[in-house]
């Protein structure tokens, strides 16, 4: 039986339209500029991101180039849609119908706030996979950063394209998730956990106060999502780079600015902390630097067997020390 909680996703989606402001303002012709740069730059890192991770090009897929209202709304359809998939039913009782509102305005206003920094995302989950680009926060981002804009936009492209060819990879991959997520929802899995035992330091520290709130079966399940997040941030993380020479000018200036918007304090890192952010700024250091170590030892081409079957995924770990894995999966796949 799973406790996978109830939402109204029409308070979702109405709270999260009414709570975001729209962005950078910008005339028509700009608009219409970056539209088309950002469309060129997404086509473009394609091939470039195939190169760079020795993966096969993906097929072409929608790419949505969005503001904000956009993305909040493509954001609760895909939440629906993977909580519909793990076993979301319908509230029934006056008391689930009210917990359900309450959840839609929690995770609407969530949304709202996510939409102003969020700059692309890949969504596996809708009926045709897309890429979604929020082009005011990408022209709000390089001019905050002083960039130059369309170098910019391609490596944010570069980033976002590589998550596109890593679920063509790893056709299983959405599922995969899927069922970690039913998993974590699971209120009765306390017999599931296994040898893996209770959850690591890093993950409780990155799963916050929630943590206290989970079981420890599932904790070894948030354990095994952070550890496949973290390698596909890191993954992207590093082949925007390796992807970058001849398309990105300035990327160390790009990289550097990055990094200071990533970790700028003040209200904004107070409410990424809040809603579990910071656990996705830590899901690209470890995973990046997870990703740099196999392919120093083994290349590329190893490191692609991560995403080859669910058994070859790294654990939380086999990430922190890169070598029990390429010592693990040497011998499964020998």
């Amino acid at each position: 039986m799973t406790a996978v909680p109830c939402v109204d996703w029409q308070v979702a989606a109405a709270t999260g339209g009414l709570l975001v402001p729209p962005g950078i303002d910008l005339d028509r012709a700009a608009v219409g500029a970056a539209v088309d740069d950002l469309r060129a730059c997404a086509e473009r890192a394609v091939t470039a991101v195939a190169v760079a991770a020795k993966l096969p090009a993906p097929p072409s897929a929608q790419v949505w180039i969005v503001g904000r209202a956009t993305w909040v709304r493509a954001a609760t359809d895909m939440a629906r849609a993977m909580l519909t998939a793990v076993g979301q039913q319908p509230p029934v009782a006056l008391g689930e119908k009210v917990g359900a509102r309450l959840a839609g305005l929690q995770l609407g206003s969530a949304f709202a706030f996510v939409a102003t920094r969020i700059l692309g995302q890949f969504d596996p989950y809708s009926a045709t996979p897309r890429l979604l680009l929020v082009a005011p926060n990408i022209v709000a981002a390089e001019r905050a950063m002083g960039v130059e804009p369309h170098g910019f936009r391609q490596w944010v492209c570069l980033h976002e394209q590589t998550h596109r060819a890593q679920f063509h990879a790893a056709p299983w991959l959405p599922e995969h998730l899927l069922g970690l997520m039913a998993q974590l929802f699971d209120a009765n899995d306390d017999a599931d956990a296994g040898a893996s035992g209770h959850a690591s330091p890093p993950a409780r520290t990155a799963a916050g106060p929630a943590a206290r709130l989970m079981s420890p079966a599932q904790l070894t399940t948030f354990d095994r999502i952070t550890a496949v997040m973290s390698l596909l941030e890191g993954h992207a993380e590093v082949m925007m780079d390796r992807a970058a020479p001849g398309l990105v000018p300035q990327i160390d200036r790009l990289r550097a600015s990055m990094e200071q918007r990533r970790d700028a304090a003040g209200p904004m890192q107070l409410l990424s902390r809040l809603l579990g952010l910071r656990a996705k700024r830590e899901q690209y250091l470890h995973g990046a630097t997870f990703c740099r170590a196999v392919i120093d030892r083994a290349g590329p081409a190893t490191l692609n067997l991560a995403l080859a079957a669910p058994h070859l995924l790294p654990d939380l770990p086999e990430l922190y020390e890169p070598q029990r894995w390429l010592g693990r999966v040497s011998q499964q796949v020998a």
